[in-house]
């Protein structure tokens, strides 16, 4: 392709506005291009990465027996109603209506649409197991677009869905998809780690995501270095301790004015942040619970969702709160209160310390669980913190980011069973499908890419997803004897090779500098030499040019690339 002929707007200057690498990358090098927050139009060099993408994509699914279809993008109301997720998914839909007033929803995933679509079709065991897959744009309303395409509104997603009629078959299906991203993350040359994760809006009971390791990754993982275990920070679970024994304080009122958080009471107390405790109210539904957690600990909602088996818990306002405990939300405390209490496990090894007193300004000092208050229950509510070691022993973990590139899913009959996915099995029942869900951020993955691949010069493509294999560039396309030979050297390896010719009318600095920020994995350079038949090659991830004769330029890039 003649770079003449390509639309390729790279800018010379950083946008300000860019809040990734990746983001910023995109954006100089011409590969996208903004028309509202969250939503980009592809230029030629970004669909050609797409397409590469894709296709390793394609050909891991076909050799594991997926079979590509395409679904609509608009998904009436009703199908989302069947499942609970109408209002359950939140926000993030995108509801749209027609000229009818009939409510519709901008797919973000396509589980709904794909057990409606197979419901009517698929009556007996015999045509399971059965794996579907499309590529395709989804939408999504994000409360904050940002990083480019690692977190818009609109994106391209490969989701496929497979279908069985026991659990065994499901776990077969399951581990081929977790080898067929392994495969797939591997040959685009991401560096990555598949980790225990939570299944959230989509739902189901295990699942693993694919961490491509960066900087700018906003999903924290945890891991150690002694065994394999890797699992998003949400799914880390934390040790169960035992409760203290011996004797304990007195237990104490103190006055402690203008104290409002745990920091303020530890430096009240003349005591460290981990030795006090922070009480927090949540709400679910119409009934108040109080967990109480180490001062220096987080709240993991994920994980109190999980213990109470619901999928929505938010913390009580101050209302709710000053209604019920008739105090402000600094002094709250588990003693002589009415509503159920449930102790973090690292609370729970933990004697004589202090709490809110359910007053203004007046805290417990001396406070032992199950002296002073009853407990509903133990539980593992919090955060994991970097150096602890986990149940079964293996540590101390460490921290690392990472964006989520990908997601498989044991789905369950979550879905058929609440949108009637029933076969008949071979004792002749009926019995709901097993489904499994599995998603690759298509769009997400070539951000992930370049997040991996780049030095302070541009983009470093790797060969296998390159949108050309070598850029053809002339020094000084004035010359006429270099630009007859850059023509001739560009007609013949475009017979083997993926080639985009710079035949642009341009000076050298500019060429060359557009030429780093693209990031081809090899540039030839037409110039002075040619008059003695001598041509620089440079490989984009090597720092030094190497002069090659005209007549073994093929021979020399079919050993090197």
């Amino acid at each position: 392709m003649r770079q003449s002929q390509m639309f390729i707007p790279t800018l010379r200057e950083t946008p300000q506005d860019a809040e990734s690498l990746s983001h910023r990358l995109m954006l100089k090098s011409g590969m996208i291009k903004q028309m509202a927050s969250g939503i980009y139009s592809y230029l030629p060099i970004t669909k050609l990465v797409l397409n590469n993408i894709e296709q390793i994509v394609r050909e891991e699914m076909n050799g594991i027996g997926g079979v590509e279809i395409h679904m609509p993008v608009l998904h009436p109301k009703e199908l989302w109603e069947e499942s609970g997720r109408w209002q359950a998914y939140g926000k993030e839909l995108m509801r749209i209506n027609d000229r009818h007033d009939r409510e519709f929803a901008l797919g973000p995933t396509h589980e709904e649409m794909i057990t409606a679509l197979l419901r009517d079709e698929l009556k007996s065991y015999k045509k399971l197991p059965l794996t579907l897959f499309q590529i395709q744009t989804k939408f999504r309303d994000e409360l904050r677009p940002r990083y480019g395409l690692l977190r818009g509104r609109e994106f391209i997603m490969k989701d496929a869905y497979s279908f069985h009629v026991d659990k065994e078959s499901l776990d077969v299906t399951y581990n081929d998809m977790y080898q067929a991203y392994s495969k797939i993350f591997s040959r685009v040359n991401l560096n990555y780690r598949a980790v225990e994760a939570d299944s959230g809006a989509i739902g189901g009971s295990h699942t693993h995501e694919f961490m491509a390791l960066a900087d700018i990754g906003e999903d924290t993982i945890v891991f150690t270095e002694d065994d394999d275990y890797a699992a998003n920070i949400e799914k880390a679970p934390c040790v169960e301790t035992e409760k203290p024994s011996g004797e304990f304080k007195t237990l104490e009122k103190v006055s402690t004015p203008g104290v409002k958080s745990c920091q303020d009471l530890a430096d009240f107390l003349n005591i460290p942040l981990k030795n006090t405790t922070k009480t927090m109210v949540l709400k679910s539904e119409d009934e108040l619970i109080m967990l109480l957690l180490r001062g220096d600990h987080e709240l993991n909602d994920i994980k109190v969702k999980s213990y109470f088996g619901i999928e929505e818990m938010t913390l009580a306002d101050e209302a709710d709160i000053i209604e019920q405990f008739n105090a402000s939300p600094g002094s709250l405390g588990p003693v002589n209160t009415k509503v159920k209490v449930y102790v973090d496990y690292q609370v729970k090894s933990m004697s004589d310390y202090p709490t809110g007193a359910n007053e203004t300004d007046v805290h417990f000092i001396n406070v032992n669980h199950e002296r002073d208050f009853d407990v509903e229950g133990y539980g593992d509510f919090r955060f994991i913190t970097e150096g602890e070691y986990l149940p079964d022993g293996s540590g101390p973990v460490k921290f690392m980011r990472g964006i989520e590139v990908g997601q498989v899913f044991q789905l369950g009959t979550k879905y058929s069973e609440a949108m009637g996915l029933n076969v008949l099995n071979e004792n002749g029942r009926s019995v709901p499908v097993l489904m499994g869900c599995y998603g690759i951020g298509i769009s997400r993955t070539l951000s992930a890419i370049i997040e991996s691949h780049h030095d302070d010069k541009g983009i470093i493509w790797p060969k296998n997803v390159a949108p050309f294999d070598i850029h053809v560039v002339t020094a000084n396309p004035k010359d006429k004897a270099a630009a007859e030979a850059a023509e001739a050297i560009y007609e013949t390896l475009k017979k083997e090779y993926k080639v985009l010719y710079d035949d642009r009318k341009e000076r050298a600095g500019v060429k060359f500098a557009d030429s780093d920020l693209i990031g081809l994995p090899y540039r030839v350079v037409v110039g002075r030499g040619i008059k003695d038949g001598i041509v620089e090659v440079k490989a984009r991830s090597g720092e030094e040019s190497q002069e090659v004769p005209v007549d073994e330029l093929v021979s020399f890039l079919n050993a090197n690339y």
